[in-house]
């Protein structure tokens, strides 16, 4: 049965992430990224940016976040006042009234959900072929878009605990899917994962086993997240650093 909130008083709620409804106005493709920093106070605002594409083929992608922007560096920026006004223009013509409502908030995403600590991004989808579900841990002056759900987690248990391979157990079992794909689900699969209250030792070594993970890939920083997780290829190093995670979490 699903639930509202996570079961387990060890799971950090996850929620979805940043939605911009600008009509592509604050984002930035890499041929763009160079002129806009020439802007000097448009440059304070250029982040990168992970949707669910961006985050599993490692492609680059920025966004203006303007949360506290100074007013002064709007209204002095060629950059920002064109890429503002251009928003400001998309929703106000909007059908929907909500979406008009937003038009006195041209600066900002239409929903803003981004985490103030280190964060686990988790793609909507992930291949029935995985034996893992490819979730990355991120600093939150990277922004994530709501093609993916987001877990706040300073320490690194939340990521080791969805990359361990009892997660994925659970979403096979009782989780939705997209045609074959496997679909995540903040209330059907993560707030029900039976995990228990975690003594400090286990909760460390768990922690430990994920920085482990992370460790294995950064052997190949080249690659993407698709492409360390091919089920045909995935690197020992790699294997044997999720061997070490679910041996933690099984004992758990």
């Amino acid at each position: 049965k699903a639930s509202r909130v996570p079961v387990s008083p060890t799971l950090s709620p996850a929620r979805f992430g940043n939605m911009a409804n600008d009509g592509g106005h604050l984002f930035l493709a890499p041929d763009e990224v160079e002129e806009a920093r020439r802007d000097p106070r448009a440059e304070r605002y250029i982040r990168p940016f992970r949707g669910a594409r961006e985050l599993l083929r490692n492609i680059d992608r920025w966004c203006f976040w303007l949360v506290d922007v100074d007013p002064d560096d709007i209204s002095s920026s060629p950059v920002l006042q064109d890429r503002v006004g251009k928003v400001q223009q998309h929703r106000s013509s909007s059908d929907r009234k909500a979406t008009q409502e937003l038009a006195r908030v041209p600066h900002l995403f239409a929903e803003i959900r981004q985490p103030k600590t280190d964060y686990v991004a988790i793609p909507r989808h992930v291949s029935e072929t995985r034996s893992y579900w490819l979730v990355q841990q991120y600093s939150p002056t990277i922004i994530s878009g709501d093609a993916n759900f987001l877990i706040a987690d300073s320490d690194g248990l939340q990521f080791g605990l969805i990359s361990s391979s009892m997660f994925i157990t659970w979403q096979r079992t009782i989780g939705g899917r997209i045609k074959s794909d496997l679909r995540f689900s903040a209330t059907l699969t993560w707030n029900t994962f039976p995990v228990p209250e975690l003594e400090e030792n286990v909760r460390a070594k768990i922690i430990k086993a994920g920085k482990g993970v992370l460790a294995a890939r950064e052997l190949h920083p080249d690659r993407s997240l698709a492409q360390h997780y091919n089920p045909l290829a995935m690197d020992p190093a790699l294997v044997k650093a999720h061997d070490v995670l679910d041996r933690e979490v099984d004992k758990a």
